[in-house]
């Protein structure tokens, strides 16, 4: 039997090369992990309590053969800025059926379970349904779907959130919430623990691997479903068949050891860390073989999941999700509201659908007006026009059921985005041998207008003013910006999500040039809607703190703060010194390696020092500053 370990993880991310060319599905769940524990330090300790109830509740319950079935209300959040990414109702009833049959051990390809482990294999008695019943009490389909201007989503739990073009999940302790979108960087999913917040709740999945046989995602191959029931696993606390370690701890003891992930579909046997003859149990669903390989839970899994739904995850046994909301005369109130295919004069408004509803009141206006237009429609959406450019709007929305009026929804916002006539004097600017050279301390307009435009920027500060700051506001997506020095290295970059604006503080003593780039992420662009750029130069430092959340603040009293965290090739280590002098800087790795160490000059009060870590390994590091006797240490993630 294996040992059972404290150590524990918070999520599961899928990765893979690329939507259209998938190579191998990849896990970074121990950079999450850090990156949530740095958000929630109480988290590790929750998990660990959660741990020990879920090794009790199987030391007391040995055999679960009789237990009923439990079935649990999914919501699918349809996130989508393309046609492609809005998927068919077909594909996700087809993903439900996958779902039901892995769980049940009913999937077409269980024959193909090696004999040796057919023996363990197990029908886990979870099912799922499409939630009937919204948070509200209305009928419903448990599909939300929502058109966004953001053209992707990462694993920030963007994608979450409303506010940043995403969906906010509904009620964690009634629903699974599973997000459809266009995940950036080659992601196929992630998933959330139980004991984080449960704002994050839930399970995101690459919108092109949902489906089944049935009606199958375009991902190949991993487009049969199982990234769900993988990331599902997650979601009902599975770990990694090979315990994201070498020859690891799954916290399962009936899966073999394993020495890593395995990919593809290796041929029957594959023995690593000494555990032949049978080897790795690659068909796992907990592997990161193709879709078309994986086929099995084991009796182990299937308690450890039975376990979380008998504890942190209990609620749902007693959601009422599956069930329709009964009749009678009432007119439920729409939900999932809506703003899409927004222009700078027009906007498309949806709904949930009401239950019995014969049509819908609309009213709508200007968010500084006092009275509303109205509109009625038999459908659940409706196309505005005549709209003001660059103005918020907010409207409601109520059912009619035949003579009965339900109540107003609560209120929907949307902006209608800039008129034309922002232009552009700076192209082509596209590299840094044809950067246009602009003053300090003065705004500049302009426009990212493709997916391919970048544009380039130089500036050439003189003394005293050698202290510089640059903003980049009035953002219609999501832009990035990057300072470089004269020879066109990396300096900094600023790359907060959605619109956030961004600032980069240099302070230096030395009069120089420098270059800016103003770049789209992920493609973000807009033919419309200008952003604003500024350089300011100024003979007294920046102060730093001026570019920290209050988080950032809270750290940089006791320790480092590395900005941005996690990083991809540049990054700052932000801290404060008693007294001007000489600071040792040491980097570590996990494993306690060093892979940096060097002396820094520092000045008292608050310092930044810039490093490239592009050419780090992915994973986590510790950084050391010591000055004095005194010691300041930092977490930073490279991804």
């Amino acid at each position: 039997m294996k040992k059972i370990y404290a150590g524990l993880l918070i999520a599961g991310t899928l990765l893979t090369g690329g939507v259209n060319a998938q190579n191998q599905r990849g896990c970074e769940t121990m950079q999450y992990f850090e990156s949530q524990k740095l958000a929630d330090p109480g988290l590790e300790a929750r998990m660990q309590q959660i741990e020990a109830e879920i090794q009790d509740y199987i030391n007391n319950n040995p055999s679960q053969r009789n237990q009923a079935v439990i079935t649990i209300p999914v919501v699918f959040h349809i996130v989508y800025s393309t046609s492609a990414q809005n998927i068919s109702d077909a594909r996700i009833m087809a993903q439900l059926d996958v779902l039901n049959k892995d769980y049940a051990r009913l999937n077409a390809d269980a024959g193909s379970t090696p004999s040796v482990f057919q023996g363990v294999s197990a029908n886990t008695n979870i099912q799922f349904c499409l939630a009937q019943r919204d948070p509200n009490g209305n009928a419903t389909t448990g599909i939300n779907r929502k058109q966004t201007t953001t053209s992707s989503f990462s694993t920030n739990d963007n994608i979450k959130r409303s506010a940043n073009g995403g969906v906010d999940p509904w009620p964690a302790s009634s629903y699974l919430n599973i997000w459809s979108c266009n995940l950036s960087g080659g992601v196929l999913g992630y998933a959330q623990f139980p004991g984080a917040a449960a704002a994050t709740d839930g399970v995101v999945l690459l919108y092109s691997s949902i489906g089944g046989p049935s009606a199958p995602g375009t991902a190949t191959p991993y487009h049969l479903g199982r990234t769900a029931t993988h990331e599902v696993g997650h979601w009902l606390n599975l770990r990694h068949i090979w315990g994201d370690a070498n020859c690891g701890n799954d916290q399962v003891s009936d899966t073999p050891t394993s020495q890593t992930s395995n990919f593809g579909c290796p041929s029957f046997p594959h023995v690593t860390c000494s555990n032949g003859p049978n080897g790795d149990m690659f068909m796992n669903y907990m592997d990161y073989t193709d879709d078309a390989c994986m086929n099995m839970f084991t009796a182990g899994q299937s308690a450890r999941m039975n376990a979380t739904l008998a504890g942190t995850r209990a609620s749902l046994q007693t959601s009422l999700g599956c069930t329709p909301p009964s009749g009678g005369g009432s007119c439920g109130t729409p939900g999932s509201l809506a703003a899409g295919s927004i222009t700078s004069s027009s906007a498309t408004l949806s709904w949930g659908a009401v239950s019995g509803a014969t049509s819908y009141n609309v009213q709508y206006k200007t968010a500084a007006a006092t009275t509303y237009t109205n509109a009625t429609v038999t459908t659940t959406s409706l196309a505005l026009s005549s709209l003001s450019a660059n103005t918020a709007y907010v409207y409601n929305v109520r059912a009619v059921c035949g003579t009965t009026t339900g109540s107003y929804s609560t209120q929907g916002t949307f902006t209608t985005l800039s008129a034309s006539g922002c232009t552009d004097t700076y192209e082509s600017n596209n590299t840094s041998g044809t950067a246009k050279t602009i003053a300090v301390n003065t705004d500049i307009n302009a426009l990212i207008s493709s997916t391919s435009d970048v544009d380039w920027f130089k500036f050439t500060t003189t003394s005293p003013n050698t202290n510089i700051q640059v903003t980049l506001t009035n953002l219609p997506f999501d832009y990035d910006v990057r300072l470089y020095n004269s020879n066109v290295s990396t300096l900094a970059t600023g790359q907060n999500g959605g619109t956030t604006s961004e600032s980069i503080i240099r302070n230096s003593s030395t009069a120089t040039t420098y270059y800016v780039r103003v770049y789209g992420y992920n493609g973000a662009m807009s033919t419309t809607s200008c952003y604003k750029l500024r350089i300011n130069a100024s003979s007294s430092p920046f102060r730093l703190e001026d570019n920290m959340t209050n988080a950032n603040k809270a750290e940089l009293l006791s320790g480092v703060v590395a900005v941005p965290n996690p990083a991809t090739d540049q990054t700052s280590f932000e801290f404060i010194t008693d007294a001007s002098g000489i600071s040792d800087v040491s980097i570590m790795d996990m494993t306690g390696k060093l892979v940096y160490s060097g002396k820094h000059e520092v000045t008292e009060g608050i310092n930044k020092l810039d490093f490239n870590v592009g050419n780090y390994n992915k994973g986590i590091y510790l950084i050391m500053i010591s000055q004095n006797g005194d010691r300041r240490t930092g977490k930073f993630i490279v991804q």
